[in-house]
């Protein structure tokens, strides 16, 4: 199967200034891309049966995962694990764009 996500359009995600594209969605896990506006934040949550993941496609996010930041850029894989405390920070002028996915543990 081929998706061309250039033809989807974004969907406003659950929180102000996050919104997505999802790609995949299946009982043990999923694959979305996320747009993150210019100086959005995620609040610091928690997922207990799920480890997530980032790639950064483009911009500089800040992720704080278990209380310690980490700047991020083009390139960079982050990694959630499960029940572990993690946000989403866009403190730049411009958007970003990362493939954000998660698997059920």
């Amino acid at each position: 199967m081929k998706i061309k996500s250039d033809l989807f359009e974004w969907t406003a995600g659950k929180v102000k200034g996050f919104s997505g594209k999802e790609l995949l969605n299946q009982e043990k896990g999923t694959l979305k891309l996320v747009k993150v506006d210019s100086l959005s934040v995620y609040p610091e949550h928690i997922h207990p049966d799920k480890t997530e993941y980032a790639y950064v496609i483009q911009g500089n996010p800040e992720f704080i995962i278990d209380s310690v930041h980490h700047t991020s850029e083009t390139g960079d894989f982050l990694v959630f694990p499960v029940n572990t405390k993690h946000s989403i920070q866009n403190n730049t002028s411009s958007e970003c764009i990362l493939l954000v996915g998660s698997v059920e543990n």
